[in-house]
């Protein structure tokens, strides 16, 4: 009998003498004929779509071995570039059926419509008849879509469909040909108010169009409510959200004169104590003129500016105005940010990433500059997938 000890990067399984074992788990056996005997933590799939569907890898994992996992994902990166495994902290999990935003495709082939996600390993679509990743209002909205998709996605076409839980409903982007004649007109604003969307709007490959929007859309972030423009990000779960809110206020603890880098829509921002000056500066335009709109809405003490950081990073003589900054990079990390902040010869920094590759090289830079890694917590909004998120806290002097 060989067991399985660990996952892989990739999710299979890794037995004792060092085999790979695709859909095992740890506690898992595997015989003298390669027969696999499930131990206690491999659980059944709760999708009829898995395996072949690609938008989860490990719905046989239960969380106690997926929570490991997802630590372990961290403590390898930081193994690759020479560090030891920081503290990790508890690893929070976002539940089923949490999801407020997806992405999917939609082909027409004949009359046959099809609308879902890829295929594992693949670029050919399946079509989804459940999702357990996704908000309820959110796989309606799918349903709901299918004969409008059926009848003006013309055949051999393909669409790509964004979509958004919002405060005032389904935010909802197509990127398709579509036809510019009053019916085709009619027929848009005549779906989303049956369906109660909050915004439609069609992509012809010249940006998004808003077909229907009744009234400004937004989305609330620690009380206050920002605009959302079309295609912006944002987390994908709003308890995900709500447990890297509260990791990040708690490593800037009594700051009271903040930056917030790469800023966004203001998750971070709008979230730090009323008493808190905040400088937030993001590169998105969009995303810039919707914070500065509604922190002077709320009253909040926060100045906006737009800026490319990875063009034009803050300079030392910047960053040692504040107390405490918060860095949350997309997933090409801050690399053209950390040489200033290692120069800093004291503060706290409170590092955000969803790849756990550029967080531990951006970590290896402040650490070899004399900064200090507390604790990182790992964040899992993208259940059953090989992703993490984290949220680092620094300190130095």
């Amino acid at each position: 009998m060989n067991e399985v000890i660990r996952l892989a990067s990739k999710g299979d399984g890794v037995t004792a003498d060092g085999q790979f074992i695709p859909y095992s788990v740890p506690g898992d056996y595997v015989d003298e004929e390669g027969v696999l005997i499930k131990g206690p933590h491999h659980v059944a799939p709760v999708c009829s779509h898995f395996p072949v569907c690609g938008g989860c890898r490990l719905q046989y994992v239960d969380d106690t071995v997926y929570k490991v996992f997802l630590k372990d994902r961290i403590a390898e990166a930081f193994h690759q570039q020479g560090l030891s495994t920081p503290l990790l902290r508890e690893t929070y999990l976002s539940p089923a059926y949490s999801r407020r935003r997806v992405s999917l495709r939609a082909f027409k082939a004949g009359k046959k419509l099809t609308l879902g996600y890829n295929k594992m390993a693949s670029h050919q679509l399946i079509d989804i008849k459940e999702c357990p990743l996704l908000e309820d209002k959110l796989f309606q909205a799918i349903a709901d879509l299918r004969p409008f998709l059926q009848k003006w996605l013309k055949p051999r076409s393909l669409a790509q469909i964004e979509m958004t839980v919002a405060d005032q409903g389904i935010d909802c982007l197509i990127a398709m040909p579509f036809p510019e004649s009053l019916e085709a007109t009619e027929a848009v604003t005549i779906f989303a108010q049956e369906k109660a969307f909050a915004r439609l709007s069609i992509d012809q490959g010249y940006g998004p169009e808003t077909r229907w929007e009744p009234e400004p859309v937004t989305v609330t972030l620690s009380g206050v409510r920002v605009d959302l423009p079309s295609h912006m990000f944002l987390q994908a779960t709003k308890d995900g959200e709500q447990a890297l809110v509260t990791a990040v206020k708690e490593a800037v603890g009594s700051s009271e004169i903040i930056a917030d880098l790469f800023s966004g829509l203001g998750t971070f921002a709008l979230a730090m104590p009323e008493k808190a000056r905040v400088y937030a500066a993001e590169g998105l335009r969009d995303a810039t003129l919707a914070l500065k709109k509604a922190a002077g809405r709320a009253g909040k003490s926060v100045f906006v500016e737009h800026r490319d950081l990875f063009r034009r990073p803050l300079q030392e003589q910047e960053l040692s105005r504040f107390d405490c900054i918060i860095l949350d990079p997309p997933r090409a990390g801050a690399k053209e940010q950390i040489p200033a902040l290692a120069k800093l010869p004291k503060g706290r920094l409170v590092y955000v990433s969803c790849n756990p590759a550029t967080f531990a090289r951006d970590a290896q830079g402040l650490l070899a500059a004399g900064w200090q890694l507390s604790w990182v917590i790992p964040v899992g909004q993208f259940h059953w997938s090989l992703h993490v998120e984290m949220v680092g806290y620094f300190s130095k002097g």
